[in-house]
């Protein structure tokens, strides 16, 4: 290396250097020390082979000593869950003048409350897997669906993720989910509440937001937003319902926004494609975007959409 070369390369390093003493929060420099992403997705996929134990077993367990297999992932789920919940523990501001001790003993509780609820995940997920059949006639078996479905693995992920949340612990939901989101398409806030027999069919593009309610037997499809009305808020929204309520039995189709915080859509409902929603809609509504009119001539073959209506975009109930 040449020394003008060296010398500007050293000269960069100090620049760098100075601007991670200004203070600031992207300046933080041990904050990677206390949690492991790594770790986390490992811990998201032992739960799956837990959650689904003859799916996403690995061939060097035993199949028929259940015991040890499962008794092997919760030591180990046991290990890593508690050290990356202390680590984000430690920097919350209630703990910052605690004893190590005494966050390790929460982490550890916060974890085997969590591993006590997995009966009742289990439960829900198989609701899921139910509905996903049923409503699927692409589906040949439950083993595809399982093993091949991305939407049932984002309710999965979201579904254990959902659990950390509700027992307040910072962070870690919120990258379970986003893991899900890279994976699937699918981005489900922790937060949500999602009820039972849940299916989204094709995956890829949905969104369902923090405060989001969703009811029982609930079908979505790709492209829906379940959002905010409006964000501008910031901060100041922090803790007020922002995100709609879909009641039981509702049908969304693909490209569907619903939007804000009152809106609700009540049950029995079907929530045509492409429909803009922003105000609440009554049980056994049928909504659908008025239909655009296209124009081809022939001659030109230029395209163009004639619109029948006002406004471009409304719906009908």
């Amino acid at each position: 290396m040449s020394i003008a070369k060296e010398n500007e390369i050293q000269n960069i390093v100090h620049e760098i250097l100075d601007d991670y003493d200004k203070g600031r929060q992207i300046d933080q420099r041990a904050f990677s020390t206390r949690i492991d992403e790594k770790a986390i997705v490992d811990v998201v996929q032992k739960l799956l082979r837990i959650l689904f134990p003859g799916y996403y077993r690995k061939k060097s367990y035993s199949p028929h000593d259940d015991y040890a297999n499962l008794s092997f992932f919760i030591e180990e789920i046991t290990y890593h869950l508690t050290r990356q919940i202390t680590g984000v523990l430690r920097g919350q501001p209630e703990f910052l003048h605690v004893d190590e001790p005494v966050i390790e003993r929460e982490g550890q509780r916060l974890v085997f409350e969590f591993l006590h609820r997995i009966p009742l995940l289990r439960d829900y997920i198989n609701s899921d897997l139910e509905a996903t059949y049923d409503g699927d006639p692409a589906a040949k078996s439950m083993e595809e669906i399982v093993l091949a479905y991305p939407g049932l693995l984002a309710i999965t992920i979201y579904r254990i993720a959902h659990e950390l949340f509700l027992l307040r612990v910072p962070l870690i939901p919120r990258m379970m989910t986003e893991y899900a989101h890279s994976m699937t398409g699918v981005d489900i806030h922790p937060g949500a509440t999602i009820g039972r027999y849940f299916f989204i069919d094709h995956a890829t593009g949905i969104v369902v937001g923090e405060t989001s309610i969703i009811g029982e037997h609930v079908k979505i499809y790709q492209g829906v937003t379940i959002g905010a009305l409006s964000t501008s808020g910031g901060q100041k929204l922090k803790g007020k319902k922002r995100h709609p309520t879909i009641e039981d039995n509702v049908t969304i189709y693909s490209g569907a926004s619903i939007l804000g915080g009152d809106t609700v859509i009540g049950h029995d409902s079907i929530i045509g494609g492409n429909s803009f929603i922003t105000r609440s809609v009554k049980p056994y509504s049928r909504v659908s975007v008025k239909n655009l009119e296209m124009n081809c001539d022939d001659r030109s073959d230029i395209f163009e959409e004639k619109d029948l209506s006002q406004g471009a975009w409304f719906y009908t109930i």
